[in-house]
Parts: structure tokens; C-alpha cells; sequence
């Protein structure tokens, strides 16, 4: 049993030291995966500006067709009345059709003030576009430089990154199931990425708590797997701190002048 317990500490610590590694390999990046992941986000939220503004743009293009369609409609039906009073019977019905004349007339004033807000809408609406265009290809070129930086960075561990993982696929396998389920667990909610540490001078080598001397003892048994009570990381071993002794001074000879 203790050898037992003993080989699954030492699978967790060589996979541990492992992920260390890496994870020391990709602190090389620092932030730039996340800046470029910020940007993709930032550029998708632009360009979907652009196509809102472009369908609003089209929209507004749609209605001044439109009213100078119904502008069109109103003149022939201005024209067809004014025919239509060359041969009235009555000043009744000379009267109604004036009013349908007005009316027709007055039509038109309010589609021609609908175009000319149209046109100006147009105008504002097409420097928005241009104005969130200029960002977005500001942003674009920004996305393309840290991409890059990140590829350039990427390329140059290439090699070092594709060896940890092979040996950690290698060194994972010597872990059983549900240890490495709890290790990949523990390891996700370290913001260090470390879920197997020592214990080191009396404390969790993790999150600095102590650790009482009677749990110190049967980590140093490796007769079970034992975890730090305060943050969850697998305890590996007692890390005995080493006292130097302290070297006895040497005494100086005093010297005495003779009178």
C-alpha cells in the first residue's frame, strides 16, 4: 500500500512539474492571447455596427424612392383632376375637385420634406460609416500586429510546447483516473496552476497555511493521499528545513603595546 501511495505522489509531482513548465512557456505570451481575443470581440461588434448603419442607410434610401414614387402618383392625379374640371356641371363639383387638387398638392409638399430629412439623414448616416469604419480598420490592423507577435512567439516554443505535451500525455496516463480528475480540477481554480505541492517550513507550499505536525507526519508516511485543509492542493511531501550550524566565532588576539 505505501509503495502504492508512494508511485501515485510521484506520478502527480513529475505531471505537476510538467504543467509547471508549460505553464511557465506560455507566461512568455503574457497577455497578448487575451488582447487578441478582446480585439476579435471588438472588431465583431464594430463590423456589426456597420452592417446595422448600412441596412439603415439602405432603409432610408428605400423611403426617398418611394416618396418620389408617390410624388409621381399624386402629380398624374393632380393632372387627371385638373382634366376633370374642364368639364364640371356644377361649382359643387368644381369645388370638390379643387379640394382633391389641394390635397394632391399638399401630398407632395409633405413627401418632398420627408426627402430632404431623408437626404440630410443620409448625410449624417454616412459619416457614422465612415467614421466606424476608420475604426474598425484601425482595429483590424491592430488585431494583425498581435497576431503576429503572437505567432512569431508561438513558432519560436513551438517545438518545446509539442515535447511538454507529449511527456505530459506520457506522465498523465501514469495517473489514475479519478486522481488526475481531482488533480485537472484543483489545478483549474489555482491561479498558479499548482494543485500538488510540498509542504515547506510547517505550511502548504500552496497557500501558506499551516499545517499541524500530526498531518506533517502521515504525509511523510505516503500511506494515502492527503490535501491541504484551507485550499484543496494534494500534499506531496515534508520538506525538512535545513539548519546550518552556526560557526563559532573566531576570537581576536589583543595587542598590547609595551610602555
Amino acid at each position: 500500500m505505501e509503495n502504492t501511495v508512494a508511485k501515485k505522489l510521484e506520478s502527480l509531482v513529475k505531471l505537476q512539474s510538467i504543467d509547471s513548465e508549460r505553464d511557465e512557456l506560455l507566461k512568455i505570451r503574457g497577455a497578448l492571447p487575451d488582447e487578441v481575443m478582446d480585439l476579435e470581440d471588438e472588431i465583431a461588434g464594430y463590423q456589426t455596427r456597420v452592417e446595422k448603419q448600412n441596412s439603415e442607410l439602405a432603409e432610408l434610401e428605400e423611403n426617398i424612392a418611394s416618396n418620389k414614387t408617390a410624388i409621381k402618383d399624386a402629380e398624374k392625379l393632380i393632372k387627371k383632376y385638373e382634366e376633370q374640371q374642364m368639364n364640371v356641371r356644377n361649382n359643387r363639383e368644381y369645388d370638390a375637385i379643387t379640394k382633391e387638387v389641394e390635397l394632391q398638392q399638399l401630398e407632395i409638399q409633405i413627401l418632398e420634406k420627408r426627402i430632404k430629412e431623408a437626404y440630410v439623414k443620409i448625410d449624417s448616416k454616412k459619416e457614422e460609416i465612415a467614421q466606424t469604419e476608420g475604426i474598425l480598420s484601425e482595429r483590424t490592423k491592430d488585431l494583425d500586429s498581435k497576431k503576429n507577435e503572437l505567432d512569431t512567439i508561438a513558432s519560436e516554443s513551438e517545438a518545446d510546447e509539442q515535447k511538454l505535451m507529449k511527456d505530459r500525455d506520457k506522465a498523465a496516463k501514469q495517473v489514475e483516473d479519478r486522481l488526475l480528475k481531482s488533480y485537472e480540477k484543483v489545478r483549474e481554480n489555482m491561479r498558479n496552476g499548482l494543485a500538488v505541492v510540498p509542504v515547506k517550513r510547517g505550511a502548504c507550499g500552496g497557500c501558506f497555511n499551516v499545517v499541524p505536525p500530526q498531518k506533517q507526519a502521515e504525509i511523510r508516511e505516503k500511506k494515502k493521499i492527503i490535501v491541504c485543509e484551507h485550499c484543496g492542493r494534494i500534499l506531496s511531501d515534508v520538506e525538512d528545513e535545513v539548519i546550518e550550524e552556526e560557526k563559532p566565532k573566531r576570537r581576536t588576539k589583543r595587542t598590547t603595546t609595551k610602555k
